[in-house]
């Protein structure tokens, strides 16, 4: 089935968006409005530890979400990496169809456009590119793009990167449930933890107050570590509304995710999340999900239950997780 990228319609110049995008009333970002002078959670990662853990352990039970700074990701590095995700979706449509994915039938990597089943259900303004980026045995390279020729080595040396401070996170966010350091990261598969390189791109869109980039969800990641461009989108909610999160050139996003949610007990909140789009100017964004294998077990950890604090969710493989709701998403 041939499908219309969202990249290409943009390219058409509609004065109106296309039916299938229109959002109903409630979902509109017009008759949503973000409310004003709230400002998430930014924490910084040079902060005397005992300090780092309280603030971070607040932020992920409060909001499900903060931003970092100080996390030596270089500078350089993360402008290669928004460089080489460009160039690729400057490449010419027969090239990137190329690597066209089809989640229907259990390839996910690649390039994407969400698709949807069912005809009542709303199409979102947003064009991907989906890859495993760790462990080495798991990756197919094969879909990594060939153009531009430095893909591969800015997004291994940008991996690394994201192990590093996704280790970091991991024991901060432990040492705040008040169990040893490498507790998480054990429980969400030790060194064959998983990450998932998605580059999001929203080309401008003629009417971005009846559409959306992404719908609200929540992440079944365990973490979800974000870098966006400098044009506003992403919003997250918190106390029945919605809080705009502020470009900060070299913070780092991070959300909550499902898996995190569900091990700690539900101490920590599954953010829930949603993109706009601009009428202007293209917004995207470089999601990395930090996701444990598919044969992992995950459930509340024991030493968090107690008469006082019953188990909130049931104990189930990351596989049986993710199957339910991606299903779930695709009805």
């Amino acid at each position: 089935m041939e499908v219309k990228r969202i990249q290409s319609l943009a390219l058409e110049e509609l004065k109106e968006v296309p039916p299938q995008f229109i959002r109903s009333a409630s979902e509109r970002p017009e008759n949503s409005k973000a409310i004003e002078g709230v400002t998430v959670p930014l924490i910084s990662l040079s902060q005397p530890h005992h300090v780092l853990v309280k603030e971070i352990a607040e932020a992920a039970s409060e909001w499900g979400f903060f931003q970092i700074t100080h996390h030596s990701i270089s500078e350089k590095l993360i402008q290669n990496l928004q460089k080489v995700g460009k160039e690729f979706f400057a490449l010419p449509q027969e090239e990137k169809e190329g690597y066209a994915n089809d989640p229907s039938n259990g390839k996910f990597d690649g390039y994407g456009t969400r698709m949807t089943k069912n005809l009542e259900e709303k199409l979102e303004w947003v064009d991907y590119f989906f890859h495993l980026m760790a462990p080495p045995s798991k990756v197919n390279y094969h879909m990594w793009p060939k153009h531009p020729s430095s893909y591969r080595e800015v997004t291994e040396n940008y991996k690394k990167e994201m192990l590093r401070v996704t280790e970091k996170v991991l024991e901060v966010l432990s040492e705040g449930l008040g169990l040893e350091r490498k507790t998480l990261k054990s429980k969400l598969g030790g060194e064959m933890i998983e990450l998932e390189m998605k580059i999001n791109m929203y080309p401008p869109c003629p009417q971005p107050h009846l559409a959306l980039g992404v719908e609200p969800h929540t992440d079944m990641s365990a973490l979800t570590l974000l870098v966006p461009n400098e044009v506003p989108g992403l919003q997250v909610w918190k106390d029945n509304n919605w809080i705009a999160v502020n470009y900060l050139q070299d913070a780092l996003l991070v959300h909550v995710g499902d898996q995190l949610e569900v091990l700690s007990n539900g101490r920590y909140k599954s953010v829930l999340h949603r993109s706009l789009v601009n009428k202007e100017q293209m917004r995207m964004s470089w999601a990395v999900f930090v996701v444990p294998p598919h044969e992992a077990v995950i459930g509340p950890i024991p030493s968090l239950i107690n008469d006082h604090n019953p188990p909130m969710f049931s104990t189930k493989t990351f596989a049986e997780y993710r199957y339910r709701k991606f299903n779930k998403l695709s009805q």
